[in-house]
């Protein structure tokens, strides 16, 4: 089957690479260490006797963000760890965060024989990690050919990718059989893996990694003025409350709907959900942080199509006057600026996008949510989140529009979401302990 992958990579490489230089092109930061993609990463230091090394792939920024707490319980003086990743935004933020915790930091090779070979020899891992539902059989093939364990941690299978193995069963049984250990995310996850052919001695349930991300203390009630202030929803005149507990609603503040990673055409949903509000008679602001910074272009004529006055973060931080609507069009920054909202939608999740954003973090803060009917790249937690009251699921955008509408009218409502998202996140915690005692037995 290898050999198949093999003849048929290269011809589909050459037929997608126009794709994939628009998409260089249009995010940015690829040139850097750009060798790395055909293996030729610099080659780190010789082992030192009885020291063990531990190549983790993270793809993108949500699994790089996700792995510190893991990556603190890997660290022992006998291991060395090489962290890799593939997307350029993922590779800026490795580079900033974990330079100084791990022994290298690379961009992951392109799965093409020559490519994957020339990282494995560079590198010469004792244990290969992978993330949630990135499997290359090259690289599967490579560490086999090597005796090094693959685990898969975080593990999960979406809608799609579980009907498309259903398709070709052979293959889901090639690529699982290559893996050491399956670490899933849910128990859906779990039970979907086992379903298409994964050793049930080998596949567990540890849980979200993504739930143990360190999550800020919530910022004081002056901290999340200010930050409102430097988003030109409050001014200074009008924030004199500065012994408020945080998340609570004061008459002198506005109400602020966060779009959370969102995707095109939820963008002009809760734009126009901001006119309806202030239509309504709400004193609210929105606050739009898209998933792709690089598609600020396109926000920004939705913005300039509309009368409210709006400021983009890329132009500067801090707005020069009071604005209704603030785009925050930069990376890695989602997290801070949550602590702003009051309410959130949860992007990727309506028709006719598949899959949704993290609600993790939105719910460690205590932010109420709102997320349409596509939420199968975290299914089990969506669920959850509705169980327990922190969350409302919606059907289409006019659904998704008057239940803003009316949780925004509702200060009880959202006092008791707010709670229950916390209290989930507490309850949901773990992951990462259990996750990493799993990997020191194939150490």
């Amino acid at each position: 089957m290898i050999w198949l992958y093999r003849l048929l990579f290269l011809p589909a490489l050459i037929c997608s690479l126009p794709y994939y230089v628009w998409r260089m092109w249009r995010r940015g930061g690829y040139r850097h260490d750009f060798h790395h993609r055909f293996g030729l990463i610099d080659r780190p230091p010789p082992k030192p006797p009885g020291v063990r090394r531990i190549w983790v792939q993270a793809v993108s920024v949500g699994e790089a963000q996700a792995l510190a707490p893991l990556l603190a319980q890997l660290r022992r003086p006998d291991r060395e760890i090489v962290l890799t990743t593939t997307t350029s935004t993922a590779y800026h933020i490795v580079r900033e965060k974990y330079a100084r915790d791990v022994l290298k930091t690379g961009v992951f090779p392109l799965d093409f024989w020559p490519f994957s070979r020339n990282a494995w020899r560079r590198l010469d891992p004792d244990l290969a990690i992978l993330m949630e539902a990135e499997l290359w059989p090259e690289h599967l093939v490579q560490a086999r050919a090597r005796g090094v364990p693959v685990a898969l941690i975080n593990a999960r299978i979406s809608d799609r990718s579980f009907r498309r193995y259903q398709r070709f069963p052979v293959v889901a049984r090639w690529m699982f059989g290559h893996l050491r250990l399956i670490l899933c995310a849910t128990p859906t996850d779990h039970d979907r893996f086992v379903a298409l052919g994964a050793d049930p001695a080998r596949t567990h349930l540890t849980g979200s990694l993504k739930s143990d991300v360190p999550i800020p203390a919530l910022i004081t009630s002056a901290e999340r003025i200010a930050l409102r202030e430097e988003l030109g929803f409050v001014s200074a005149e009008t924030s004199s409350t500065k012994n408020q507990e945080p998340g609570t609603k004061n008459s002198s503040t506005p109400f602020v709907i966060l779009g959370s990673s969102t995707w095109p055409g939820e963008e002009a949903l809760l734009i126009e959900t901001l006119h309806a509000a202030l239509a309504a008679g709400l004193d609210a602001r929105l606050l739009l942080v898209p998933r792709h910074a690089e598609r600020r272009r396109e926000i920004i004529a939705l913005l300039e199509k509309q009368t409210l006055p709006w400021h983009a973060r890329s132009i500067a931080p801090r707005t020069p006057g009071p604005v209704k609507i603030y785009l925050g069009d930069t990376t890695g920054e989602l997290l801070r600026l949550t602590q702003a909202a009051d309410l959130a939608f949860i992007g990727k999740s309506l028709p006719p996008h598949e899959g949704g954003q993290t609600p993790i973090e939105a719910a460690a803060l205590g932010v109420p949510l709102v997320f349409g009917p596509n939420m199968s790249n975290f299914k089990d937690i969506a669920r959850a989140l509705e169980e327990t009251g922190a969350a409302r699921r919606v059907e289409d955008a006019p659904a998704a529009q008057s239940t803003l509408l009316a949780i925004l009218q509702d200060p009880a409502r959202r006092a008791q979401m707010s709670a229950a998202a916390r209290a989930w996140h507490a309850a949901s915690q773990g992951a990462t302990q259990r996750t990493a005692a799993a990997l020191a037995e194939l150490l």
